[in-house]
């Protein structure tokens, strides 16, 4: 069976459901006046048959979606599982675009001939995309709908910017590909971890996230060799290569839709904005507002930018403060292959201690990792430890959108979504950037403790998150 017929038999179920829905309200209205006679009686009955082929209207779906859902037909579960693997795809794309920088940044910095500062601002540009990308998504869902903006604002960005790319172009034209990068990156992270936060399941979102961390692990592994090559920039062409499959799968398995439909085709409609609150002006004050949405997203802005650290600048401290040979970029993939793998292997633990404190103890556990890789001189035991902060730092992110969506509200909860992914993922650059600032005056050697300092941030930060909304 294909996804069409799919997408219809699904379609037929929603059809249904609202059809009971209404039959429903015109007896419960034919019955409360005794009054009525036979024949009205009768004309209502008619009435609502005549009424089941048209298009359902916006107070039944409303109705639908505040009533209890049925449960998904084998068809919407097959469809469910298409989209969720095709959106596994889109993270991979995200987490190979942040793996990839860092094995190339010395390269970059040869070939362009830029100190530090200068070559950080391919992470300041950066910031400037997720940061667009991250304002602008509540706007673009509203106005073209979900299909739309994950298929073609998202996707179709990334594939501009590999192409800019991938000829190795003057470096003001590098720095702008990676403004398109952050966009795409905003936009397709947020729009991801928002649909699999409505489907409220813990387990596929930490899934989901692990596949960020295996693109982000593969990426360094292939990019490490590419730095030795002549034509470094042909690195981009595999990124390209990813993007238009991934623009491909998007494109297919959504069709374009809505949230609100896709969600529907699959047995699980979205409880409608309040009313009065429905435009993306109204949405936009209400998230902005929120303590509980801020809170989230510069924690997320602090824990991302350190982690991104972690992975870029750590091959450079290896080679510079450590004496690391050409291949210190496998750094990076130990970084993110621990990344990875603690965002599946620990989900017994986040379950078994409970996901707001479990977040403690895996800060704290960093941070005495990392004391160990600046105040002991060991290449292997440094390398080793990096890779250990990465198994303690993965879990946290999917924990932090599993919490989103215990505490916003279902109607605010993907713009929500959109704006603290999108703003935490511009820590991505904004920190590197500060860390290459920094070590532009006093030398690499600061990575260090500077990353440690922002450990003990995200410490105070998920302290002052909220464990309830103040929305509901």
């Amino acid at each position: 069976m294909s996804l069409t017929e799919l997408q219809a038999s699904a379609h037929i179920q929603s059809v249904h459901s609202i059809r009971d829905i209404r039959a429903h309200k015109e007896l419960k209205a034919a019955t409360s006046d005794s009054n009525q006679s036979l024949n009205e009686s009768n004309g209502i009955e008619l009435a609502t048959l005549a009424r089941d082929s048209e298009s359902p209207t916006a107070e039944d779906i409303s109705h639908l979606s505040n009533s209890e859902p049925a449960s998904p037909t084998p068809a919407q579960k097959r469809i469910e599982r298409i989209r969720y693997a095709t959106l596994l795809w889109a993270l991979f794309l995200v987490g190979w675009n942040d793996g990839s920088t860092g094995p190339l940044l010395p390269r970059i910095q040869e070939v362009y001939h830029v100190g530090y500062t200068v070559v950080s601002l391919l992470f300041i540009f950066t910031t400037v995309g997720y940061l667009s990308g991250s304002v602008a998504n509540v706007y673009t869902v509203d106005r073209f709908g979900y299909g739309k903006v994950n298929s073609f604002s998202g996707s179709v960005i990334n594939i501009a910017a590999a192409a800019i790319q991938s000829p190795a172009p003057p470096f003001p034209v590098l720095v702008f590909s990676f403004f398109l990068y952050g966009f795409g990156g905003a936009l397709q992270d947020s729009l991801a971890s928002g649909y699999v936060a409505t489907l409220k399941s813990g387990t596929r979102m930490s899934i989901l996230h692990s596949l960020y961390g295996f693109g982000a692990f593969a990426a360094p592994l292939v990019a490490t060799q590419f730095a030795q090559m002549e034509r470094w920039s042909f690195h981009y062409l595999i990124t390209l290569g990813i993007a238009v499959v991934n623009t491909a799968l998007l494109s297919f398995s959504f069709r374009f839709k809505t949230l609100e439909e896709c969600m529907a085709e699959i047995g699980k409609p979205i409880n409608h904005t309040p009313s009065g609150s429905n435009t993306a002006e109204d949405k936009y004050r209400q998230i902005l507002r929120s303590k509980e949405v801020n809170l989230l997203a510069f924690f997320l802005l602090v824990y991302i930018g350190v982690a991104v650290t972690l992975g870029g600048w750590t091959v450079t401290y290896v080679v510079t403060v450590r004496g690391g040979g050409p291949n210190s970029g496998y750094i990076s993939s130990g970084f993110y292959g621990g990344l990875t793998l603690g965002r599946v292997a620990l989900m017994w633990v986040n379950k078994k201690i409970g996901e707001k404190r479990v977040v403690y103890i895996y800060m704290l556990l960093s941070i005495g990792l990392e004391l160990v890789i600046w105040l002991v001189p060991s290449l292997i035991g440094g390398g080793i430890a990096v890779s250990f902060v990465g198994f303690l730092f993965g879990p946290i992110y999917p924990i932090v959108m599993n919490h989103a969506g215990r505490i916003i509200p279902p109607w605010l909860l993907t713009g929500s979504i959109a704006w603290i992914a999108g703003f935490g993922q511009s820590g991505s650059a904004f920190v590197p950037f500060i860390t290459g600032a920094i070590a532009s005056k006093v030398g690499i050697e600061s990575l260090q403790p500077l990353v440690v300092g922002t450990m003990g941030l995200t410490l105070i930060l998920w302290f002052l998150v909220p464990n309830h909304s103040r929305l509901d």
